[in-house]
């Protein structure tokens, strides 16, 4: 297979061309030497095969419709050398069907020519990004000793990749860490992430929901009690805390802990021992600790719903899990991933998405998120009577009402003034710039409207 540090001996990415335009070629090759790529170029398919056995490369560039070999086989040959390498497929013969075999068949994008000079650039470079994410996870794991695959993110967003190799770097250290984001986002595979590439993934990964439990029954599976200490207590039992000796504990709904129970959790991370409940004695514990939310934790904290002290000390690092329809790149690989999940659990030999369906599914805003279109093709997959997923199987609400969601990109809630101003620029948006349908919808004049938006671009 192939590894990062034999591509060449002066650290430039290493990228393979493949295509029998002349021009096409030229192009390329000015464009990714001058951008710092060592590149190799290669006019027919042959050629282009047999350089893929001679050498390593991070990127493959190749045209689709090329005479002997063209890029289904680049593809497939580059995938057996490295499965994380990653194929870009160029072609002037662009067609629905040509688009989902190449992608089904392993394809990080595909490009339609004529393209942007400066779009393959940008997405040459996420590739490098995410071809050398996954290796170095490749070299952790066996560093670690991990035997199986772990959590895995499934996704070829530049922004999420990003916040992988953060969390990468987190991940070693014993902070306690705070994830944020909205339902559905992931956040318990996060924690799962971290624990995984962390020195402690051997012990215990003990999650427990603080939103599910009330008061006395959460105090009791966290701290555990001694014999006696209540009616029916007929046994000492140890609590989730002591269970996660020297791993790692996610607190999932931090936000909904009542005061109290903050104060009791405040002291077992500040002092590293648990009392048990009916009990005097203390045990000293080895745990991190990894909560989440989807709340404004620091205006819980200025609502004195939540102690400042306990924020402190969670709060050491903070992940925020971006919204799915901020990574509508990652819609159409997430929706196959699913799709071979849940296919192969039920059974069913359903293998494809439609070009309708997966329209309607990449324009949906997800206010459930990941979680939410996991959902969505699992029913689909339910209602399907053959080997493809068609509008028919999606949900009625997708396809008759255009659900859209307003996000704040901001860690407080917003005032009313900035509501109004958001709301407009998102309707706006929606509406493509066209302020008479936009005054309609907020049921004021076009005047009005003017007046608004000439308040907010002078702010």
């Amino acid at each position: 297979m192939n590894t990062v540090t034999e591509n060449n001996n002066n650290q430039l990415p290493a990228l393979l061309i493949i295509d029998d335009e002349p021009i096409a070629i030229k192009n390329l090759t000015h464009l990714f030497t001058k951008a710092g790529y060592q590149v190799t170029a290669r006019t027919t398919g042959p050629s282009g095969f047999k350089t893929l056995e001679e050498q390593n490369f991070d990127v493959v560039i190749t045209d689709l419709k090329m005479d002997k070999v063209d890029g289904m086989a680049i593809l497939s040959k580059a995938l057996n050398i490295d499965p994380d390498l990653p194929v870009i497929m160029l072609t002037g013969h662009g067609s629905y069907d040509s688009v989902v075999q190449a992608m089904k068949s392993g394809a990080y994008h595909y490009l339609s020519k004529p393209y942007q000079l400066d779009e393959i650039r940008e997405l040459v470079k996420n590739a490098i990004e995410l071809v050398r994410l996954k290796r170095e996870n490749k070299i952790l794991k066996s560093h670690i000793g991990e035997k199986n695959s772990g959590p895995q993110f499934i996704t070829q967003e530049p922004v999420t990749i990003r916040l992988l190799e953060t969390m990468k770097q987190v991940a070693p250290s014993d902070c306690n860490v705070i994830i944020s984001g909205e339902s559905g986002t992931g956040k318990e595979l996060a924690a799962r992430f971290l624990h995984a590439y962390s020195h402690r993934n051997n012990n215990a990964f003990v999650a427990v929901n603080c939103g599910a439990l009330q008061e006395e029954l959460l105090a009791n599976e966290l701290f555990g009690h001694e014999k006696g200490a209540f009616t029916g207590a007929n046994s000492t039992h140890k609590g989730i805390i002591e269970s996660a000796e020297g791993g790692t504990l996610f607190l999932d709904e931090i936000s909904e802990m009542s005061l109290n129970m903050q104060v009791k959790l405040l002291r077992v991370i500040q002092e590293n021992e648990v009392q048990r409940l009916g009990g005097t004695q203390t045990y000293a514990v080895n745990v991190r600790f990894l909560a989440a939310t989807n709340r404004d934790l620091v205006h819980e904290v200025a609502q004195g719903r939540f102690r400042q002290d306990l924020f402190y000390r969670l709060n050491v690092i903070q992940i925020h899990l971006p919204p799915l329809s901020e990574r509508k790149e990652d819609i159409p690989l997430l929706a196959f991933y699913f799709l071979k999940k849940h296919a192969f659990n039920m059974d069913k030999e359903i293998d494809d998405i439609s070009h309708e369906a997966m329209d309607v599914l990449t324009q949906y805003d997800y206010p459930g998120n990941v979680r939410e279109l996991e959902n969505l093709i699992e029913r689909a997959i339910v209602l399907s009577t053959n080997s493809i997923i068609n509008i028919a199987q999606l949900p009625p609400t997708l396809t008759e009402n255009s659900i859209s969601v307003m996000r704040f990109n901001t860690d407080r809630l917003p005032t009313l003034d900035e509501h109004e101003t958001e709301y407009i620029k998102w309707l706006l948006d929606k509406n493509g710039g066209n302020r008479t349908k936009t005054a309609a919808i907020l049921g004021i004049d076009r005047v009005s409207l003017w007046r608004k938006i000439k308040k907010y671009e002078n702010e």
